[in-house]
């Protein structure tokens, strides 16, 4: 017997509607570059997608047609979010950090038809045009209106193209396990990976983000994406500002610390998402200047761990919370959420913070597991570690046209993450390090994600990363990399030992010869430790 419920589509239309009809007065905000906002209301907003769907179809765009866009997060690259998907066509966000090499390779691979592009990063693409013949027209977004000075062929002006169609598109009845949108993996090995979301994906993505124990997000938010819009989606926010009403703040290109706390003091911003290096500069920013933020709760945490000094600093000196989040392009990208249980209230301070660390339980939707290197499971006691293994509506089952990459999926069709974690007995997942970067010294095990952190609560530190070295006796053995907050009162490499050894034993800590002082932690195109540049660095001074 079957269910009689409608069969109504999961899409990325429905998604839009509701933002219109529901939350029609509700506001979105762009920083400009001149320092000015604009804004204009959800409903005007749905007027303007609209228009670009006319748009799209001018430009000769159908149905299952790949669309790029080059774009920092504003308002105009929300409008090609929604007026791409909901045409049918697939929306491919471009890492505007990518290699050339990348860049060319992932836009030829996607088979992008027409490319957006922010008039501020046109020489980007002018740099891989002529590898990309593919691509029919480019589209650049700015806020003259005038025709484009670029050598990119067949250019246009966004402004200049929506003004010369109606406000008003008939939408196709859409399959909501069709493909609206695409992102390339930011891999330091071989070339990017391209993951594709259904609308179905997308919707029930949303649905999970907008719960209490995910983003917790409501109509009564404000909301601040500094994860970029080519980065996995923003990690949903996009989409989860339109279902829940909540009013989207975007910073605009290439935001600092400094206007990131101005855009959240200016506009009472009540959560932020961002990896950790921006919630550490910013947490600099503040200390510099002596600014509280007043209205914000929360700051979303992901793409690599939190440092525990970092989550205690913004909790007892800006009564702020840092919520770790985990995932991966390949989730859409929500799997885990560290929120804390209810009966955890009355805990110490520190036994929350044991918690908080955590990456989190599973999101409604997502099944975990571990395993070891034979593939059996392992228990969730919190001491086992073995690889994360996830499977879920919103995770990938393959990759792009790349059936070679049928590794990362056991036989039994669950994504293996590649992270070496343990579970404990509530379902707190912690990574103890990606299985590239844990530490193999004397046959024992090191975890470089905890030796950073620990290095990263001591006074003085800004940033560290540490990888391993060969070694003829030990096989490997630690080397750190460390960023001081103040040059000038810089601690020692033996300072840092001393602090190691209050928490690690003597063999795990690295020697004195091991601990080296740079400017700063080389990052990856998504904002994380780039531990390739710095394996290279230590293989080029060996």
């Amino acid at each position: 017997m079957q269910g009689q419920m409608m069969d109504f589509s999961l899409d990325t239309q429905a998604i839009l509607r509701r933002g219109g009809q529901i939350f029609g007065n509700q506001e979105v905000v762009t920083r400009l570059a001149d320092g000015s906002y604009h804004r204009y209301t959800l409903k005007q907003f749905e007027r303007r997608v609209h228009r670009l769907i006319n748009v799209l179809r001018d430009l000769g765009i159908q149905p299952g047609d790949r669309v790029g866009t080059l774009c920092w997060n504003h308002y105009r690259h929300l409008e090609l979010y929604f007026a791409i998907s909901s045409m049918g066509a697939i929306l491919h966000t471009l890492n505007i950090r990518l290699s050339e090499e990348q860049l060319g390779y992932i836009i030829n691979h996607a088979d992008d038809q027409v490319v957006f592009v922010d008039s501020s990063l046109t020489s980007v693409l002018e740099a891989v045009q002529n590898d990309c013949p593919g691509v029919r027209n480019y589209v650049v977004l700015d806020d003259q209106g005038e025709q484009p000075e670029t050598s990119l062929p067949n250019p246009f002006d966004y402004e200049t193209l929506l003004a010369g169609v109606s406000d008003q598109a008939t939408l196709p009845a859409l399959d909501e396990n069709s493909a609206a949108a695409m992102c390339y993996t930011s891999g330091t090995t071989g070339n990017p990976k391209g993951v594709v979301y259904s609308h179905r994906s997308i919707y029930l993505h949303t649905m999970a983000v907008m719960t209490t124990d995910g983003y917790g997000l409501s109509q009564r938010d404000v909301v601040l994406p500094f994860v970029p819009m080519f980065h996995a989606n923003a990690w949903g926010l996009p989409y989860a500002a339109l279902f829940s009403g909540c009013r989207l703040v975007l910073p605009g290109a290439q935001p600092t610390a400094a206007i990131l706390a101005q855009i959240m003091i200016d506009e009472g911003v009540t959560t932020a998402a961002g990896v950790p290096a921006i919630w550490n500069m910013l947490y600099q920013h503040l200390k510099q200047e002596h600014l509280s933020l007043e209205t914000v709760e929360t700051l979303i945490v992901g793409g690599s761990a939190a440092p525990r000094a970092m989550i205690e600093k913004f909790d007892k000196e800006f009564d702020i919370t840092i919520l770790h989040l985990w995932g991966m392009t390949e989730m859409s990208p929500l799997g885990t959420v560290g929120r804390m249980r209810s009966y955890m209230e009355d805990w110490s301070f520190d036994e929350q913070l044991d918690v908080r660390m955590k990456q989190g339980v599973p999101a409604a939707g997502i099944e975990l597991r571990i395993q070891d290197d034979d593939g059996n499971l392992l228990p969730w006691d919190g001491k086992s570690i073995g690889e994360l293994t996830v499977r879920g509506p919103w995770v990938a089952s393959g990759y792009y046209n790349n059936p070679e990459a049928s590794q990362a999926f056991t036989d039994d069709g669950w994504f293996r993450t590649g992270d070496m974690v343990t579970i404990d007995e509530e379902g707190y997942m912690q990574i103890a390090d990606r299985s590239k970067d844990l530490i193999k010294s004397g046959g024992e095990w090191i975890s470089s994600v905890d030796m950073e952190n620990c290095i990263m609560a001591r006074e003085g530190v800004l940033e560290a990363a540490v990888v391993a070295r060969a070694d003829e006796k030990w096989d490997e053995r630690p080397v750190a990399f460390v960023v001081s907050a103040d040059p000038a009162n810089a601690p020692t490499a033996d300072d840092i030992r001393q602090h190691l050894l209050e928490t690690f034993a003597k063999w795990q800590v690295p020697g004195v010869e091991d601990v080296h002082f740079i400017d700063a932690v080389p990052k990856t195109s998504v904002g994380k430790f780039d531990k390739k540049v710095l394996r290279l660095q230590l293989e080029g001074s060996g």
